[in-house]
């Protein structure tokens, strides 16, 4: 798989209790991922294998993740099916996970029969992304699933384009988590929003939402809203000391930046030199500005250096 199919299946792997709560209606009590290179046909790693301990007992779920059209994937889900099977004797539990821009026209099945001894009923469940709502994922009340907006509401979101991004945005800046985790799931967020939207469309969309969690990060910041409670302050002057505070403490926002590119690069590409590391510690409060704002861009550790050449 190429760096782009990984980190698509490392934040999967992230939501994956939520993902198999909701969509199959499963009440997990224990989640974990197995490992299983499959060798019939193609050589290729499947996207996820899990052993799930529900109250009815243990059983594989595999997931696949597909972003277009493929004729052949009833055939490939078959093969993993019976090797699966081979290896954990449990029949297991596939779905496909369909994110692609056009509606889906996939088979969910084979079947064929000769005479009463030969016979082929094969099925799969197929989730298509883009039938489900907006408002379905707000109202689930499993936040983790949120890294998900940009891919639901396919007539939605080709009808209001940049707009809808935005209201994905929100909605996450609004989820009531603790900072790492929105930040986190704006990450997932904006990578799922590649999928669908042009670059600017989501470096525009996410770019004030990163800077409002670096913001709400600040212990000043929280301090001052703490102060404002006790004193009674409306919203509008609560907004005001925002927008103050903006402009204000730049610079004692600075290692907190820091920190967040610092973590949102380990995420996005799994590790960190410790040279780059201390290149973003160095780096100014513009430079630092830069690389947030372009975080859901930049593709290789290397393209960091050109932020500093400037």
């Amino acid at each position: 798989m190429g760096q782009y199919d990984i980190t698509i299946k490392h934040i999967f792997s992230s939501l994956a209790d939520d993902i198999i709560e909701y969509f199959l209606r499963l009440k997990l009590k224990k989640i974990e991922e197995l490992n299983l290179e499959f060798t019939t046909i193609e050589k290729r790693q499947s996207d996820m294998i899990l052993k799930c301990r529900t109250e009815t007992g243990d059983m594989p779920v595999h997931i696949e993740f597909q972003s277009d059209n493929d004729s052949k994937l009833p055939y490939r889900m078959l093969r993993y099916s019976v090797e699966i099977m081979e290896k954990y004797e449990l029949p297991p539990y596939q779905i496909v996970i369909y994110m692609g821009k056009k509606e889906p026209r996939m088979q969910q099945k084979l079947t064929y029969e000769y005479e009463d001894t030969n016979r082929l009923d094969y099925r799969y469940k197929l989730i298509d992304l883009g039938e489900i709502k907006f408002e379905e994922i707000i109202k689930t009340g499993y936040y983790d699933l949120y890294s998900l907006l940009p891919l639901v509401d396919r007539n939605r979101r080709q009808k209001q384009g940049e707009k809808y991004i935005k209201e994905c945005a929100d909605a996450i800046l609004k989820m009531p988590m603790n900072i790492n985790r929105k930040k986190d799931i704006a990450f997932y967020a904006g990578i799922f929003s590649g999928l669908m939207f042009n670059e600017q469309e989501v470096k525009r969309a996410f770019e004030e939402v990163v800077r409002m969690l670096n913001l709400e990060e600040s212990s000043f910041y929280r301090l001052i809203l703490e102060e404002g409670k006790k004193k009674g302050l409306t919203e509008g002057i609560k907004e005001g000391i925002k927008e103050g505070i903006k402009e204000g403490i730049k610079e004692g926002l600075k290692e907190g930046k820091a920190d967040t590119a610092i973590r949102l690069l380990k995420k996005k590409f799994g590790t960190l030199s410790k040279e780059a590391e201390e290149k973003i510690l160095k780096a100014n409060k513009e430079t630092l500005d830069n690389i947030l704002d372009d975080i859901f861009t930049i593709e290789k550790i290397e393209d960091l250096d050109k932020y500093y050449a400037t």
